[in-house]
């Protein structure tokens, strides 16, 4: 089981598009769409003009890291390449017809905040995190394909869009680093629900703003998030990571140190024993995939030396079964509800 972005996913292997190419040209014919790129009547995402009525939203224009992609009407058949962005997706009332793997427990396997809004209309799995089935994809005929939280390459990009329209990730933010709100506006847009989108986010940040209140001490207190799936090597998330995002939405504050440790393009700072010092926070969240890791992780001679261990504001969350790591990995306008409820009580718990 893969649980959670160990590294940045940038650097996960580019698909190899040379066969791709070819097998995908021969269902061009048969599928729908037809490129992306810009037109000259169609109205930008960000002006008033593109909101209102679903009727009235198309044309939209959306720019991305590769270009920009003009949507003509409302999609109907969507395809999401990026981790999360079912999600999104799913909350707007749209159900894909394509997704890829991330937990490698199919996007729509268990999650106890979407499993009731798939029903039986499961899609299609095209692909595990950045390596995508381009024949599957074409096969499915999609109207869109959104990549927001994604590490698309141009060359996955290009052969994308010789038979669909795609709106890849953001080009103001790093990889896998856009805020779940940008995201979610984005793939609003794209789907003419820009409204209901805009209602949602306000839920969150309620909801967000309500443990604020409710927890004040959380805004003097730093947190580190971290992870560990092998002995002797540490992981600590950086600012721009979705489980960082999140528990600074709550209101603590991140370690700048993390982020200065950190490789160009990495969403972690991989650490050493002699490291962990930096994990000395106020609050320390660990995510880790069950109890030995946890006993594993306690046992290191140099964690015990630290403070945050010694008087015990360390916590031990686990990916799934609850499913708390993941609900504030994915970090998104479905999940952090059910994020917020179960993590909160844990926080408070620490003296």
């Amino acid at each position: 089981m893969s649980t959670g972005t160990r590294r940045a996913p940038t650097r996960t292997a580019a698909l190899r598009t040379g066969t791709a190419v070819a097998a995908v040209a021969a269902l061009v014919l048969t599928a729908c769409g037809g490129g992306t790129g810009d037109s000259s009547s169609a109205k930008d995402a960000s002006s008033p003009a593109g909101a209102g009525a679903r009727s009235a939203a198309f044309p939209v224009t959306v720019a991305h890291k590769y270009g920009s992609t003009t949507i003509e009407k409302e999609p109907e058949r969507i395809v999401t390449l990026g981790l999360s962005d079912q999600d999104a997706v799913l909350a707007l009332g749209v159900k894909p017809v394509g997704a890829v793997d991330w937990f490698k427990e199919k996007p729509y396997g268990k999650w106890p905040w979407t499993k009731d809004l798939w029903g039986s209309d499961t899609p299609e799995i095209v692909g595990e995190r950045d390596e995508y089935n381009m024949e599957k994809i074409a096969a499915l005929e999609p109207d869109l394909v959104i990549a927001q939280y994604s590490g698309m390459k141009k060359e996955q990009y290009d052969t994308l869009s010789q038979f669909t329209k795609v709106v890849a990730q953001p080009r103001d933010h790093p990889d896998y680093g856009a805020p779940w709100e940008t995201t979610t506006r984005r793939i609003a847009t794209s789907l003419g629900k820009e409204k209901q989108a805009e209602k949602l986010i306000s839920g969150i940040g309620a909801r967000f703003e309500a443990v604020r209140e409710e927890h004040p001490e959380f805004a003097g207190l730093t947190l580190a998030v971290a992870d560990s799936f092998e002995a002797g090597k540490y992981s600590a998330f950086t600012g721009t990571d979705p489980k960082a995002i999140f528990f600074e939405e709550l209101g603590f504050k991140l370690k700048p140190e993390i982020d200065r440790l950190a490789k160009p393009g990495w969403n972690v700072a991989e650490l050493s024993a002699e490291k962990l010092d930096v994990l000395d926070a106020d609050r320390l969240v660990w995510v880790t995939s069950g109890t030995d890791a946890n006993d594993r992780i306690k046992a290191e001679a140099l964690y015990r030396k630290l403070k945050v261990s010694q008087e015990e504001r360390d916590l031990f969350v686990p990916y799934q079964d609850p499913d708390v790591g993941a609900a504030f990995s994915f970090n998104t306008v479905l999940s952090i509800p059910y994020a917020i409820e179960e993590i909160t009580p844990l926080l408070t718990a620490i003296e």
